[in-house]
């Protein structure tokens, strides 16, 4: 038992009263009991209990699992370096929260947090240098850099920090261009060099990387969060910015190399509209669905909630750009097909190996659903569409009532949680998220 995550007795009433629950403590041969009250049902708490759980508060990025007592790194509890943002995003979601009921004393406690976590992942992550593919604490998959650009930039509006500006426009120019140190040839699949457009998932081998050719993987959780992050950039450009007339150069057995600082506002939409008009066009389907990946024109893998999610944030960020409304009618397609195909019983999929739930690329998938919900916000309200705000309450409340004696819900949130099992921080995810967000009905 991990008593030190305890929530605070001092709880508000969940439902129409008090609910006691009782456990035998493991550490007392007499079996004493302990009876305390289950946490309070609001946005604060459950995210607090959270953090309680799985934030190493010595460095201030997070936990693996509820069983971890250190983030050393990716092999000894550190959660994966792809879901640290989505923590960061949560933090950032707390203070947007506080700040918009007025709350000046919670902002400024998760202003402070959101910094914090930052700055601890700066650290732990070589100081966000995104040429280093250290493989221990650095970047080796370009999924794993572009999921921080979208944070990067939104901390850098939120916060108010020029450095994460730079910071997320290095790292996009990392992903697009590739790297004069790590010798790949970058993920933009230029259609003009016969590579059929779109963004590479990897590069490989690692610390000598071959040339990316046209077949080679294209997933979904690249190209869409490209679009994301373009978009938010183009949102942080100054309006009169000028081309960068002094990119970066270099030349390596694959060719010559140029790799801009930044980009104009028009040059990063552009780059959004491109990439997800490619994408459209090969992961996803009328209907809504987005498929994994593709490799030349075999299409694999089926539909994952963080790329519905992305889809629905990709083609909400243009919709509220551009006005268009192809880009809004994507973005409900996509909602709802999540809503109607993939979620059961009105109920968020638990994204996981059945076979083996606890192993750890099984453990990470349970980040996808507050992937999801973060995205369904620019839907729900930026976007006004309300008719999803009932499915998302639905869960909420299925999350509430099957918390653990910690505060805690795994990824079904249907199903009551247990406390013996080693609980990922990314399942424990969803619920948190999704309050945060969606605080009220």
């Amino acid at each position: 038992m991990y008593m030190n995550f305890l929530p605070s007795l001092k709880r508000s009433l969940y439902a129409a009263g008090v609910i006691t629950v009782s456990l035998f403590s493991s550490c007392s041969s007499n079996k004493n009991l302990v009876t305390y009250t289950v946490a309070d049902t609001t946005a604060f708490s459950v995210y607090d209990d959270f953090n309680r759980a799985f934030l190493d508060s010595t460095k201030y990025i997070y936990r693996n699992t509820f069983a971890d007592k250190r983030a050393k790194d990716r092999f000894n509890g550190a959660a994966a370096i792809w879901c640290q943002p989505m923590y960061l995003d949560m933090a950032l979601n707390a203070m947007e929260l506080a700040r918009k009921q007025g709350n000046s004393v919670k902002e400024a406690e998760y202003r402070k947090l959101s910094n914090k976590i930052l700055d601890g992942n700066i650290k732990q992550y070589l100081d966000f240098d995104f040429d280093n593919c250290d493989e221990t604490f650095g970047w080796f998959i370009y999924d794993d850099i572009q999921w921080w650009t979208i944070t990067l930039a939104r901390a850098a509006k939120l916060l108010g920090r020029d450095d994460c500006r730079e910071l997320a426009e290095k790292s996009f120019a990392r992903v697009w261009y590739g790297s004069p140190r790590v010798g790949d040839t970058g993920s933009y699949a230029n259609s003009e060099k016969g590579l059929g457009g779109g963004m590479f998932w990897q590069w490989q081998p690692l610390h000598n990387p071959h040339r990316n050719e046209a077949n080679d993987g294209k997933m979904s959780c690249i190209n869409f969060p490209t679009v994301i992050a373009a978009m938010l950039l183009s949102d942080l450009a100054p309006a009169d910015r000028k081309a960068d007339s002094s990119p970066e150069t270099w030349t390596n057995k694959y060719g010559d190399f140029s790799r801009p600082h930044y980009e104009t506002k028009d040059r990063y939409l552009e780059m959004a509209k491109e990439i997800y008009d490619w994408a459209y066009d090969h992961l996803g389907e009328p209907s809504g669905r987005i498929c994994d990946n593709t490799h030349g024109d075999n299409h694999g893998g089926g539909p994952l909630i963080y790329n519905q999610g992305t889809y629905i944030g990709a083609s909400a960020l243009l919709y509220l750009a551009t006005g268009d409304p192809r880009y809004l009618d994507n973005a409900k397609a996509g909602a709802d097909y999540s809503i109607n195909e993939m979620s059961k019983n009105g109920v968020l999929p638990w994204a996981h190996n059945h076979r083996n739930p606890y192993e750890q690329g099984s453990l990470e998938q349970g980040i996808y659903p507050a992937i999801w919900i973060q995205y369904m916000d620019l839907l729900v309200n930026d976007c006004q569409q309300q008719q999803y705000r009932d499915f998302i309450h639905h869960n909420i409340e299925e999350g509430l009532k099957n918390r653990n004696l910690y505060g805690i819900c795994d990824g079904e949130l249907a199903q009551p949680t247990g406390t013996s099992l080693p609980i990922g921080s990314y399942a424990a995810s969803t619920l948190p998220s999704l309050l945060l967000l969606f605080p009220t009905r």
